[in-house]
């Protein structure tokens, strides 16, 4: 349990900006418009042995930068074994569950913890569209509400070519 809270730890100074602390991908740099980070709980993702991880932090993959800086080689190893955690436990079912263990729901341990603005459903995405508001239907990223109360998305325009060199 302290490698697990370790992890989590670290999970949530480093990796919750763009996975987000359940792991879905949908960060708060990613919902302003950063490139989307993976889903830890999709089918590649949960297919993957604990060691991609590892490696993923101490090298980097894609958009994601490496965190062998900020991250020791035990840290490492902490934050993957909380994900591989993260991943059995949104798949749990009630059989997982040791018999006389307290099960509470989000929302009660949210309150129960002094956050009652976080206590509501989360919903999670059901399309593409949803999932990523930030990116239009033709794929062009978009700006940020600048209002939360107008929901409205801009897309930037486009710059113009350079001029060609003489």
């Amino acid at each position: 349990m302290k490698l697990l809270k370790r992890g989590q730890n670290r999970f949530n100074i480093y990796c919750t900006p763009c996975h987000s602390r359940v792991g879905n991908g949908l960060g708060e740099i990613v919902q302003r418009g950063y490139k989307p980070a993976a889903n830890l709980h999709d089918q590649v993702r949960t297919a993957q042995p604990i060691s991609h991880y590892f490696y993923v932090m101490t090298h980097g993959y894609g958009a994601m930068p490496d965190y062998s800086a900020q991250l020791t080689p035990e840290d490492r190893w902490a934050v993957a074994a909380y994900i591989r955690a993260l991943q059995l436990s949104q798949a749990a079912t009630a059989q997982d569950v040791p018999a006389g263990e307290k099960v509470q729901s989000l929302k009660a341990i949210a309150e129960g913890e002094g956050h009652a603005e976080y206590a509501q459903p989360w919903a999670l995405p059901t399309t593409a569209v949803q999932a990523y508001p930030h990116i239009t239907k033709e794929g062009t990223p978009a700006m940020a509400p600048a209002n939360p109360a107008d929901p409205t998305i801009v897309v930037p325009a486009s710059k113009p070519a350079p001029a060609a060199a003489k």
